[in-house]
This record gives structure tokens, C-alpha cells and sequence, in this order.
């Protein structure tokens, strides 16, 4: 690894003590970040977390859209702002996080440069196997051709309408349909100069048409071609536009040209035709696309990162900030879409030497992460979601599942409904992902005898139906001589076996061969093809069907609605908490540890309120009763059907207060996600327009706004209760904690865009000024935004002055309870330092502790909540969590 520069500032590169998430975007940059510099210094963080800096597709709210991997993002500031928000960071201490995002890029017409240029030259374009494009499809009319799914209506309607152009600008040619512009193949535009030529009566023009007719086609390949062409591309580019510049005469002929073909639809179609792209219908994007995207989104595409060429081109900027010191820690978005994780984690590895690298990676069930994955852990779904189930009642599954089979009429358990959404995404907006994998399962079974007479569509609804059943969001088998591992074998049988016992049509003898191939039991590079694209597939099923789909349908508690979540595993004990944190302590300890994210549904506070619904099964079933009541007059011909109405008196009470805005903003995502009534693509607007009509009759109807204040307000005790706790368990939980933008005080946002509005920080400025001055007694009341701000303050300080208990070799022990209330306390203690105490199930608590006790070690610990001061042994819990249902316990160092 290369030196740091040592004329810069020093910041550590080992694992952050707490980083701070901010997202970047329009009116946030990098000039917005290094003023906060002094406050979020002051909170006590070690870093802070940007989302992608790189070029994005112009006017992006996020980032994750990159155009050019090689230029600092001029919207957040360009290179200059880049480099002023580090130094100033640096002055404060603060070192940097970065998003980094090697699946796919955003095709965005001259933006992305790479893409423009595939676009122009086909498969002959230098950058043709920087995307993961199937130049050979089965559609003969699509071969050597990238399909673009632009158009808003069908081809031939669009282009007769006159909605497609051949555009001619100083010398440069483009299609142009509304404000998308496309390249001309340069051999194609040979039959444009000639007729320019004849208006003109250009000698030259001419020449420069017969030299663009003499370039090699966009098939050829070869190394020497590649090179000419490429090279003579450029020349005559640059020598046509001179000469447009010299004589008015070409240019009006090169304009009259054009409009002459526009005025043809036929004429415009044959130069269509002879381009190296075919635009199209945006419903071909279901079905015969021929690249790999993101999920399901077009205009996002694969990137093959796995080609050493593409790994250092697309990090080239990213890994000399890590290697100036100007970046000192990665988290790596969506690894499950790349062919190879491992591989490319590897590579990462060894430039990044031992700086922080977490991925954004959703286990399910007891899955761990990938042994031989070279990072530091997650970047913290998986501890949301324990730390918010052990929160939850778990006596609250039943009656609050029954509830919800009741409110709607779906009798369906949790997992009959993931797999029915499964196969719908697979079915619809995974078509052509599928369609690829069959085609290439159609040329597997032709090369072995006994399977050959297997149908295309008997292969499909294989594939289908192991891909819905498949337990995780992938397996992970590399291209090379690495065996399976068991892990993954045993999630291959496991998809294999219940595909068979859902689709008993399908052939054993099928379902064994595919097996076979999925577990590289079968030798040839078509199986091995086979067995790396499924897993591709298979984790976009999962992340569309379950989380963008399923979850949307099924609600009975939707704390637990969550991204990595489990909605029909209601609670944890302690006894599972401290296992899971124990594990990640001597495996994991530099992970990090999330409770609201950018892409979380619901942020903690949120989740946090609507876990008291499991305690109360029964009053929210009253309530509920009330509500469906009170709304009766607002609903129209049976809408919202009663699904719908469920989930939105859940999330009325989770985020309340909450406006007509951001309230039907919610409820537009969550139908469509849903995809019942309803979806992005197949939008029923009669349907969508009364959802909306009822929502803003019940924010308006002061009856049932009354209802649904009073019991908020009936819940805010125990619901403030597990705000405190989950933030101190996720503070001082073995790995580095990772503060979401604004949740050092109350937020009770929805899914984005909701949880990406801007965040008053002059506000939160104020509030830290106010309790650095009044202390703990500034917290001590009811109010929720100075109690979590003081927490986080006084956390992240004994964070910094105790590094070594929240360290790789901090440990984890858990502490010990006795009495009637036991399971309703949670503690443990880092590095024989620090003792976390939480409430848990603060309802069922009943306001009193009675005879429970707390076995501290020995020693005189100090409460940093309160200032209160306690001896160590057995010490009643009423006597620690008087004041605060949490308390955060500093032992005195020794006389």
C-alpha cells in the first residue's frame, strides 16, 4: 500500500470511535458538511459518513446515480469544495467515511462518458466490457445491440409522430428524443455527409463520408481495429467539426440533411436502424432487456467490476483520497449485486490496508457474513433489527397477527406471502433478467443429452420457482476452483427441495440437474455462467420481492417491517441479545452499528413507538375498532380496501405528528411498492386518487385526529422509554456506531424521501449549547430531543476518553439481574469500564422495579445520565433507573 501523504493532517485510520451519516445532495454539499465541522466535533464523533461524492447523473438527490467515477461531484462543490471540507474536517479531527458504489452507473447521454461511448461504437467501444451487456442474445435483432427502453410509446408511434430527430449541432450529429440524446454510429453517418456533400458541393465532405464508410464495423474486435478506429473516430470527429466552422455552406447543408431525413420516417428509420442501440417501448424493459441493472431500475447499469481494467478505472479517485488520507474508511453499497463479492472485497482489501470496510450486506435468519469476505463487518442491518426485536413483546405475535388477519381479510402467513411476491417481481419487473437466465439454461441443457427436450418454458418456471424459494439473498460461488461452501450448498438444496414441494409440475430429475449446476457440481464455463448469474438474480428477487413488495403487504407490527428485518419473528430475549453481541465482539468488532439509515422504512423512533403495540395487543385492537368506526363517511366504494386502511393507522400513530405532504407522499410509495392495487408501472389513478382523498379526510376529521393523538399520547412514556434504549444499545454495542443525520434528537420520519428531508442543525446546535450549560437536569424531563441529545453527547465523550473498552479488545460481558422484573432489563459492560443498563418492555414493567437487582463488579461507578454515584455488587434497579429508563455507568478509576 502506498504511504500517506505525510504533509497532511493525522487522523486515524484505524476504526472510527462513532461516525455521523450525512447525506449529501442539492443545497447540502461539501461546503454545507465543513460547517458542521464544530458542532458535530463537539457531539463527540470521530467521523463522518458521506454518501457517494463522485459525478452523478445531473440533478441526483443522492448520489448512488454515478455518470463519471473519475471527477469529484461539481453539484456538491467540485475538487476544490472536496479538498476545503477535508482540511477543514481535519482541523476539527474529523475524519471521513465514504459510500462507494461498484454495481452499477447511471446512462445518462453525454454524462456518462463510458456509456456514450458504448452507445456510439458497439461492441468496438473501448469501454464495451466495462457493462454488463449480452452482446450474443438469443434475439437475433438484438444482437450487438443495447436495447434502450426510452420511448413512451411504441417505436413506430413515436417516430411517425415525429417525436424521434436526427439533430445536427457544429459539426456533431445526435438522435434526439425530447431532452435524451443518443450518438450516431460513426459509420453510419457516411450516408449523411454524402447527401450533405452533393448540397454542399463539398469535395471534402465527401472524403470525410467515404472515411467513415472505410472504419471498421462495430463487430470487429481485434485489438489493431479497435485501435484505428477509435483513433481515426476521433480525427475525423475533430475535422468535421472544423470544417462546419469554416464553411456556412456545410453546416446548411448538414442542417438541410437532417431535416430531410426527419421529414421521412423511413429514411429515419434505416439511420436507426444501423445504430449500435434500438430504442424502444419503456414496457420492453420487463422483458427483453439485454443488460444487467440495478433491480429493476433501466437507466442504472451492471458495471463488470470483477475485469481488473474496470476495478482500477471506476476507484481510480476513490482509492488515491484513501491513499492521500484524504478518505479514511469505505462502505461498499449493494456487493450482492457483483458477480464476484469476494473477489472484489479482496481487491479493495489490498488498497485499502487496514482502513474501515463495511458493506451493505442483509443477512436473513442466522446467516453470517461471508468468512472469507475481507472487511469489518456490516454496515448494521442486522443489529437494527435485533436490537428493535428486543424491544418488542413477543406475547404481542399472536393477537396483533390475528388483528391483522382480521383488518384485512388475508389469511396468508408471513412466508406464503414473500414467496407469492417473489414470484411476482420475477415474473414482472425481473422478466428479462429471467429471460436472459433462461435462454443461457436453454444452451446448458442442450450441451446435456438427457435434458436437451426440456422446454424454454419448463427451464423458466424452474428458475422461477428456485429463485422464490431461494432462504437468502444469494449464494456466493466464484467463477474459480474455490468449493462451495456449506452454507451455501445447504441454501441451494434447501431453494431446490422447497421449489419441488411448490411446483410439483416440475421434473425431480430438472430440479436435480439445476442443483447440480447452481452448487458447480457440472464442469464448463455455460454451467459456471449459469451458476454466477442466478445468484445475481436471486438477491434483486429478494430485495424487490420481500422488502419492496412483501413488506408493504404485511403488516401487523411494522416495527418489524424493516429492511433485513423478519416481520413474523416478533421478539428476542436477552439471552439471544447478549449471544448475538458477544459473537460480534470477538469476530466483528469494528462492524457498524445502525438504527436509522437513508434506506431504512421507518426511522428508530418510529419503530421505537410502534414496538409498545406489542404490550397492548388488546387497546390497539380498541383502537383501531374506533378509527375503522370514525373513518366509515371517508371511505369511497370500499377505498382504501382494508389492508391499506391497517397500515395507514399504524403509520398515523408511528410518526404523529405528521402533514398531508409527507403523509400521502408515504401512502403513493407504499401502494405501488405493494403492487395490489396499484404500482409504479401499472399506476390506476381512480384507485390511488381515493387513497389520497381518505388520508386527507382523516388528517382533517378533529375526531379521529383526537383518537389517534390521545393514544400516542397514552404510549409516550414507554415509546420515549425505547427510543433511549435502542440508542444507547446501539452506542456502546460491540462496533462502531453510525449516527444517522438528525437522530441525536427525535425523528420520526418515513421511508425516503421522507428520512432525506433537510435537518435543522442550528436547532440541535442550540439544545447542545443548552445542556453543555445546564446539564443533566436540562434532560431530565419528558422531552425526547434533549434526553437523546444528552445521551449521545455523553456516550460518544466516554467513547472518547475510554477507546479501549469500546475497542477490537473491549469484550462484552453481559450484567447479571435478579428479581421479578429481570426480563424487563437489559445490561452488559465494555472493557470492565463502562455498564449499559435499558428498559426493555417498559409497559409490562407496570412503573415499578420492585425487588430487582443488578449485580455490577466491584468498584464506584458513576452514572454519566444523571451524575448519581453508586457502589458496585448487588444494587437494586429502581435505585439506577430513578430518573432515566436508562443509565450509562462509568466506573471510577482506583485510588
Amino acid at each position: 500500500m502506498t504511504e500517506a501523504d505525510p504533509h497532511r493532517p493525522a487522523v486515524p485510520a484505524a476504526a472510527p470511535r462513532a461516525t455521523y451519516r450525512l447525506q449529501l445532495g442539492p443545497g447540502f454539499g461539501f461546503a454545507e458538511v465543513a460547517a458542521l465541522a464544530p458542532y458535530l466535533a463537539e457531539l463527540g464523533v470521530s467521523h463522518i459518513h458521506l454518501s457517494p461524492c463522485l459525478q452523478a447523473a445531473e440533478g441526483s438527490s443522492h448520489g448512488y446515480d454515478v455518470v463519471d467515477p473519475t471527477r469529484v461531484s461539481d453539484a456538491l462543490g467540485g475538487p476544490e469544495g472536496f479538498a476545503a471540507m477535508c482540511d477543514e474536517l481535519d482541523r476539527h479531527g474529523l475524519g471521513r467515511v465514504l459510500d462507494v458504489v461498484p454495481n452499477h452507473m447511471a446512462t445518462r447521454g453525454r454524462e456518462n462518458p463510458w456509456w456514450w461511448s458504448v452507445l456510439e461504437n458497439g461492441p468496438a467501444s473501448p469501454y464495451a466490457r466495462y457493462f454488463d451487456v449480452d452482446w450474443d442474445p438469443p434475439e437475433a435483432w438484438l444482437r450487438n445491440k443495447v436495447l434502450l427502453p426510452v420511448l413512451g410509446d411504441h417505436y413506430g408511434r413515436e417516430l411517425e409522430a415525429g417525436r424521434i430527430a436526427l439533430e445536427h449541432d457544429a459539426g456533431e450529429l445526435v438522435v434526439r428524443y425530447g431532452d435524451q440524446v443518443f450518438p450516431v454510429a460513426p459509420r453510419s453517418l457516411a450516408q449523411i455527409l454524402d447527401a450533405a456533400a452533393d448540397r454542399s458541393s463539398s469535395a471534402t465532405l465527401a472524403f470525410y463520408a467515404d472515411a467513415h464508410r472505410a472504419l471498421p464495423e462495430a463487430t470487429v474486435t481485434e485489438r489493431e481495429a479497435l485501435e484505428r478506429r477509435d483513433r481515426d473516430r476521433a480525427v475525423l470527429g475533430r475535422l468535421l467539426r472544423a470544417l462546419v466552422a469554416e464553411r456556412p455552406e456545410v453546416e446548411a447543408a448538414l442542417d438541410a440533411t437532417a431535416a430531410a431525413v426527419n421529414a421521412d420516417p423511413d429514411s429515419l428509420h434505416d439511420l436507426l436502424e444501423a445504430q449500435n442501440y434500438r430504442l424502444a417501448y419503456w414496457h420492453a424493459a420487463r422483458r427483453d432487456l439485454d443488460y444487467r441493472r440495478f433491480f429493476d431500475i433501466h437507466d442504472l447499469v451492471g458495471l463488470r467490476v470483477e475485469d481488473e481494467d474496470v476495478f482500477h478505472d471506476s476507484h481510480r479517485l476513490v482509492l488515491e483520497w484513501v491513499r492521500s488520507g484524504r478518505v479514511h474508511g469505505l462502505r461498499v453499497d449493494h456487493p450482492d449485486g457483483l458477480r464476484d463479492p469476494a473477489g472484489y472485497l479482496r481487491r479493495l482489501r489490498e488498497h485499502c490496508g487496514d482502513r474501515l470496510i463495511v458493506v451493505e450486506k442483509i443477512l436473513v435468519g442466522d446467516e453470517r457474513l461471508p468468512a472469507n469476505w475481507e472487511v469489518d463487518g456490516s454496515t448494521g442491518y442486522d443489529f437494527l433489527n435485533l436490537a428493535t426485536r428486543l424491544l418488542v413483546d413477543g406475547a404481542g405475535e399472536a393477537p396483533l397477527t390475528r388483528l391483522w388477519h382480521d383488518l384485512s381479510g388475508d389469511p396468508k402467513p408471513w412466508q406464503e406471502v414473500v414467496l407469492e411476491s417473489k414470484e411476482l417481481v420475477l415474473r414482472d419487473i425481473l422478466d428479462s433478467e429471467v429471460n436472459r437466465l433462461s435462454a443461457l439454461f436453454v444452451q446448458v441443457c442442450e450441451r446435456h443429452r438427457r435434458h436437451r427436450d426440456h422446454s424454454r418454458h419448463e427451464l423458466r418456471e424452474a428458475l422461477i420457482a428456485t429463485a422464490a424459494c431461494f432462504p437468502v439473498y444469494r449464494s456466493y460461488i466464484a467463477d474459480g476452483e474455490v468449493p462451495p461452501s456449506a452454507s451455501d450448498l445447504r441454501h441451494i438444496r434447501r431453494a431446490v427441495t422447497a421449489a419441488g414441494e411448490r411446483r410439483p409440475d416440475l421434473e425431480p430429475a430438472l430440479l436435480e440437474l439445476l442443483a447440480r449446476l447452481l452448487s458447480r457440481l457440472v464442469d464448463g464455463e455455460l454451467e459456471c455462467e449459469l451458476a454466477v448469474r442466478f445468484q445475481q438474480l436471486t438477491g434483486a428477487a429478494m430485495a424487490k420481492g420481500m422488502e419492496d413488495t412483501a413488506m408493504y403487504r404485511w403488516a401487523p407490527l411494522l416495527a418489524l417491517n424493516e429492511v433485513g428485518g423478519e416481520p413474523d419473528h416478533f421478539g428476542v430475549s436477552p439471552e439471544e441479545f447478549h449471544r448475538s453481541c458477544a459473537e460480534t465482539a470477538r469476530r466483528w468488532p469494528r462492524t457498524m452499528l445502525a438504527t436509522s439509515t437513508h434506506d431504512t422504512k421507518r426511522s428508530e423512533d418510529v419503530r421505537a413507538r410502534l414496538a409498545v403495540l406489542a404490550e397492548v395487543p388488546d387497546r390497539w385492537r380498541e383502537t383501531v375498532g374506533r378509527l375503522s368506526a370514525l373513518a366509515e363517511r371517508h371511505r369511497s366504494r370500499g377505498r382504501p380496501d382494508p389492508g391499506t386502511e391497517a397500515l395507514i393507522w399504524q403509520t398515523l400513530v408511528g410518526a404523529w405528528p405528521i402533514g398531508a405532504e409527507r403523509l400521502l407522499a408515504y401512502l403513493e410509495k407504499a401502494v405501488r411498492e405493494a403492487k395490489v392495487h396499484t404500482s409504479w408501472t401499472r399506476v390506476d389513478a381512480a384507485w390511488e386518487e381515493a387513497v389520497r382523498d381518505f388520508a386527507v379526510a382523516v388528517l382533517a376529521d378533529p375526531g379521529l385526529t383526537d383518537e389517534i393523538a390521545a393514544f400516542v399520547e397514552s404510549v409516550a412514556e414507554p415509546a420515549r422509554a425505547n427510543s433511549l434504549a435502542l440508542k444507547l444499545l446501539a452506542l456502546t454495542a460491540p462496533g462502531v456506531p453510525d449516527l444517522y443525520q438528525g437522530t441525536e434528537l427525535g425523528d420520526f420520519s418515513l421511508v425516503d424521501p421522507d428520512n432525506r428531508r433537510p435537518v435543522d442543525f442550528a436547532a440541535r446546535r442550540r439544545l447542545l449549547d443548552r445542556l453543555d450549560r445546564d446539564g443533566a437536569e436540562a434532560a431530565a424531563g419528558d422531552d425526547l430531543d434533549a434526553a437523546k441529545l444528552w445521551l449521545v453527547r455523553q456516550v460518544l465523550a466516554v467513547r472518547r476518553r475510554r477507546p479501549e473498552a469500546f475497542g477490537p479488545g473491549g469484550g462484552y460481558e453481559p450484567v447479571a439481574s435478579d428479581g421479578p422484573r429481570r426480563d424487563h432489563l437489559v445490561g452488559f459492560v465494555r472493557g470492565g469500564a463502562v455498564a449499559t443498563l435499558v428498559t426493555r418492555l417498559p409497559v409490562g414493567l407496570g412503573g415499578s422495579w420492585g425487588d430487582t437487582t443488578v449485580s455490577l463488579p466491584e468498584g464506584t461507578w458513576r452514572d454519566l445520565l444523571t451524575d448519581a454515584e453508586t457502589a458496585g455488587g448487588e444494587v437494586r434497579a429502581a435505585v439506577l433507573l430513578d430518573r432515566f429508563p436508562v443509565a450509562l455507568l462509568e466506573r471510577e478509576p482506583s485510588p
